[in-house]
């Protein structure tokens, strides 16, 4: 039986699939993955990897609130005073001379802020307890027989909470006792880690690079230095909007003599720490500790100076002093502010924003440095089928 001819191969042969034209006889399949897909696979893994051991070192700092807490308020409390630690240096005392005294100066501070608005305040807020109940009764009759006119019964319960609320903020002596202990020893574990990383910081971080590769090392000790320069930044813009915030609304409390008007100061100062919750929970307290001392048109007039600030601070301070460093949008900041109270209440809202902006900056660095050699580059048309000889 005569047999047909083989047919010498065109260039239209180039065109079949892969599949036909890489079939080949033996014991292994000729089906080859692309290299796209092991790409996402070994990326997917090391994804994975990742989020697991960051999902147990979340867990662990969780376990541990106190120390995990003061460790983050040691290194924005060191970030905020390196710059005094250094001119002391340079002007002939040692080192940890200098961590010392600017610790002191820390303790100082916030002594001074704890008895401003921890002790004076507990004693004044007693005697307005029974004003500031009657004063949010006048609120609850206007918002139901009011041109408003809301349902009695919500409002009532809203009411009821506000009270509640108000009236747990004066403890009994055994629980002021349990939190003043706590929080003295949050206040010295501070201290001694503040001054230790102010003496021995630089010492620290060499100690950390020698257990990193050498081929690394560079690229570990840049992000580092990104890091702490983004957090160092960070830090004295929002002490700066804090003190302008803090500055423009007690000079109109302390014209209007409200009383509390330097607790109240003070906690705009401190509000300012947390992005766009802060500024609106201390101006309505604020607002309505005048309301019910006061009277309604100093209370308006403080509503004004609140939203003017407010609005300088969003508007113009932010963007200038502090926008610059985070670089984040403001839903991210939502976001990270939100999620960090649901942790960690008030001191996860501190603490969100900071540690999304430092890791923000990180991550750029990594990208922007890549570790020389550390990938190696694809061959050309690796992910493309190969062309016939004949057919270029």
């Amino acid at each position: 039986m005569d047999t047909l001819p083989e047919r010498p191969e065109t260039a239209a042969d180039g065109a079949r699939s892969p599949r036909d034209r890489t079939s080949s006889p033996g014991p292994w399949p000729a089906a080859v993955a692309p290299r796209w897909a092991l790409r996402v696979l070994a990326t997917g893994a090391a994804v994975l990897m990742l989020a697991a051991v960051g999902w147990l070192l979340f867990w662990f700092l969780l376990r541990l609130p106190l120390l995990t807490v003061a460790v983050a308020v040691a290194l924005l409390l060191t970030a905020l005073v390196q710059p005094i630690t250094r001119w002391l240096h340079r002007r002939g005392l040692g080192e940890g001379l200098s961590a010392l005294l600017s610790v002191l100066f820390l303790l100082g501070v916030m002594i001074g802020i704890g008895f401003l608005v921890g002790f004076r305040a507990a004693d004044r807020l007693r005697g307005l307890t029974r004003p500031l109940t009657a004063g949010i009764d006048r609120i609850r009759v206007w918002l139901t027989e009011g041109p408003l006119g809301l349902d009695p019964r919500q409002v009532t319960q809203i009411r009821n909470t506000v009270v509640d609320r108000l009236y747990a903020l004066t403890p009994d002596p055994a629980v002021a006792a349990r939190m003043a202990v706590y929080v003295l020893a949050a206040v010295i574990l501070v201290a001694f880690l503040t001054f230790f990383l102010l003496k021995d910081g630089a010492a620290m971080w060499s100690w950390l690079l020698s257990w990193v590769p050498e081929r690394r090392r560079e690229q570990v000790d840049g992000a580092g230095n990104s890091a702490w320069t983004a957090l160092s930044q960070y830090v004295h813009g929002v002490v700066l909007v804090a003190l302008i915030d803090a500055v423009g609304i007690g000079a109109v409390l302390l014209f209007l003599g409200v009383p509390l008007w330097v607790s109240l100061t003070l906690l705009t100062f401190i509000g300012a720490f947390v992005p766009l919750f802060g500024a609106t929970v201390s101006g309505a307290v604020a607002v309505l500790v005048t309301l019910v001392t006061n009277g309604l048109t100093d209370a308006i007039i403080v509503l004004v100076a609140v939203l003017v600030v407010q609005q300088l601070e969003g508007n113009v301070l932010q963007p200038i002093i502090v926008g610059r460093t985070l670089r984040l949008h403001p839903v991210v900041i939502l976001v990270a502010v939100t999620a960090g109270s649901l942790l960690w209440g008030l001191a996860g809202a501190l603490l969100a924003v900071p540690l999304v902006a430092v890791t923000y900056r990180v991550l750029g660095f990594i990208r922007e440095h890549p570790v020389p050699g550390a990938t190696a580059p694809e061959r050309p048309g690796s992910d493309a089928l190969p062309v016939p000889e004949h057919a270029a």
